[in-house]
């Protein structure tokens, strides 16, 4: 009952921000305006400005933020004990989390649609626009690394969720073209494609399928890799309405109702106890987890990793790049950024709390290890005896504690195993794509900003040897090639193999949760230094900000210092690239923080040279003329 209790209290609780934090935010702070003309509207291209409905728009944008952060962040942190991990993951959504992605998103949306980096250059200045955009090129590059092992490794886990992912495109496809072309309503086309979708998961891996599964899940990952990166530049380049809007689109549908029928398992397991055992009995529902545990075995301090280690569900930096860089090119009206930004950022904070959950309760409802069944707090010491094994299967934890859930509810156990493999690799494939996206922006922006005559990009882009990165396929392919070479590497301290090979993205991730975090700090300051110059109140930006960008810092110079992986080991283990790396973010961070602070006190009142937003009045937009056609 504890658990259900939690997870009532929990969503009470975002309900309550959302309708009173963030309205203040939208409409006093921000000033969102309906009359105001969207970059969507103003700058419509038809490939990555396309006015969209906000449902659709919060179905791309809660897809891509989440990702498997807010899967494996909390099902890690529930080591250091369930109530720490809670706390943050409910109070740094409200007022950390949800702020910065509301606030990255408004930026952007009075700025053209330019990335936070971008904008940084001129709130700031342009050595910070430049800094802040290699950061982002770095962060992106082990994102699309990290994310084709982490889909190929669910694959190879839960092969039945692999037809269910791949045939999630054609759907996409299919429904982006009738909402697009034919100007159609969204209802009866969701409906049908949460129901068909529905309908993979129970029959794709029946028949002929489940040959089809098994025979795909035996892929090497540097297989899964390709494969995944080719699409990636497909759905980069692509028109996004095409693909990337109406799948995420359609995940969202099915992970939003997946998180619903966790929640109605919970309740059921809560009220009447878990699955039957084979003794018929139904295990009662506990928190099987301990309340605090602040030294686990192996584990590192819980300050400052715990805020490192849950980022999605809380606040991520990642999320800035969303927000501006694809979110902000799709609202139709300033309005809705309340609902994307703002409520986009809870709910992930929501799905971080079932997920608390799901491992802190869930597991404890029983699996079997060999012929014994585990359950209670046997079962979730089980999976929880160290830093090291935590770490490995926290995917795991998460899909065993959920499916537990989804079995109160009467579903056999192969469907909600398959269900919640979906889920997983679903919401790494949203995020993987958009990150491709995401990186082909980074990369033009930095193309611009080496090349000549910016005045005129149009003409210098054809008498630079940047031309072809100015170019969105160019800009692509250098994207998906540098996660290749990353990818193509084995995993630290193996010998390359065709086996080992694609797990590359690993060399990199043990800094990424500290420079994602980081990401976000800076975001808070660019987002300060917007309103400050329009005289609007920063107050409640401050402490995030500064929490923000202590964090990152304290734990990265933990881990180059005096963490178990410091830098004398890196080093001794060849992993130069990787001490020169946390150096020169360290510096960085420095650097900009000393801009920032020396500017401030000269920007209050001042408008940034040509300001963007300072005359954007309710202009007759021009009106776009669908092309229709039969579907």
């Amino acid at each position: 009952m504890d658990a259900l209790i939690i997870a009532a209290l929990a969503g009470v609780g975002f309900l309550v921000a959302y309708h009173t934090y963030g309205r203040w935010l939208g409409r006093k702070i921000f000033e969102l305006s309906a009359q105001a003309v969207c970059p969507s509207v103003r700058l419509r291209d038809g490939v990555d400005y396309v006015p969209t409905p906000k449902a659709v728009v919060f179905g791309h944008h809660f897809t891509s933020i989440a990702g498997t952060g807010p899967i494996v962040g909390p099902a890690i942190a529930v080591l250091w004990g369930w109530l720490p991990a809670l706390l943050w993951v409910v109070f740094g959504s409200i007022f950390i989390g949800a702020v910065h992605d509301l606030g990255a998103l408004v930026v952007s949306l009075r700025n053209n649609g330019q990335t936070v980096g971008d904008i940084a250059g001129r709130l700031l200045n342009g050595r910070t626009r430049l800094l802040f955009l290699l950061i982002l090129l770095m962060a992106l590059t082990v994102v699309l690394a990290i994310f084709g092992l982490v889909i190929a490794t669910v694959f190879k886990r839960f092969p039945a969720s692999i037809f269910p992912c791949l045939v999630q495109i054609p759907i996409a496809t299919a429904i982006g073209y009738c909402l697009y072309r034919r100007g159609g309503k969204l209802l009866w086309p969701s409906l049908g494609a949460l129901a068909l979708m529905y309908l993979t998961v129970i029959w794709g891996d029946a028949g002929m399928l489940h040959q089809l599964n098994a025979t795909m899940a035996n892929w090497s990952i540097l297989t899964w890799v390709v494969i995944l990166l080719v699409y990636s530049y497909v759905a980069s380049v692509l028109p996004v309405w095409m693909l990337l809007q109406p799948r995420d689109y359609i995940n969202s549908l099915q992970l939003i109702s997946a998180l619903a029928l966790i929640l109605a398992g919970l309740a059921v397991a809560a009220l009447w106890g878990g699955p039957p055992l084979s003794d018929g009995t139904r295990p009662a529902l506990s928190l099987a987890a301990p309340m605090f545990n602040p030294q686990p075995t192996g584990a590192p301090l819980l300050f400052p990793f715990l805020f490192i280690t849950v980022a999605c569900g809380a606040i991520s930096g990642f999320h800035c790049l969303v927000s501006s860089g694809t979110s902000s090119k799709q609202l139709r009206t300033e309005p809705d950024a309340r609902l994307v930004g703002y409520g986009g950022m809870l709910t992930e904070g929501f799905l971080a709390v079932l997920v608390l959950l799901a491992c802190a309760a869930g597991l404890g409802l029983g699996f079997k290890v060999g012929d014994v069944t585990l359950t209670g707090q046997a079962a979730w010491a089980a999976k929880y005896e160290s830093w090291s094994l935590v770490s490995k299967g926290a995917i795991g934890s998460f899909v065993q504690g959920s499916a537990n859930f989804l079995e109160s509810l009467g579903i056999t156990e192969a469907i909600a195993v398959a269900l919640m493999g979906v889920l997983v690799a679903s919401f790494a494939g949203t995020t993987m794509d958009t990150a491709c996206r995401l990186q082909r922006y980074v990369i033009q922006e930095l193309a611009a900003a080496f090349a000549p005559g910016q005045a005129n990009p149009r003409a210098s882009a054809r008498h630079t040897p940047l031309r072809w990165l100015r170019n969105k396929h160019g800009a692509t392919l250098l994207a998906i090639a540098l996660a290749a070479v990353l990818a193509s590497a084995p995993a630290p301290g193996q010998p390359w193999s065709l086996a080992q090979a694609g797990q590359g993205g690993l060399i990199l991730w043990p800094l990424f949760g500290a420079t994602n975090q980081l990401l976000g700090g800076l975001a808070f300051v660019v987002i300060s230094f917007y309103l400050w110059r329009r005289s609007r109140p920063v107050w409640f930006l401050i402490l995030p900000a500064l929490f923000m960008l202590v964090m990152p810092l304290w734990a990265m110079t933990t881990q180059l210092f005096f963490g178990s992986g410091d830098a004398k080991s890196w080093l001794d283990e060849g992993h130069w690239l990787l001490v020169a790396i946390a150096l020169g973010t360290i510096a960085l961070e420095i650097w900009m923080i000393v801009e920032a602070v020396a500017l401030f006190p000269r920007a209050k009142g001042v408008l940034e040279q040509h300001a963007l937003d300072s005359h954007n009045p309710p202009l007759a937009a021009p009106q776009p003329q669908p092309v229709k056609s039969a579907c």
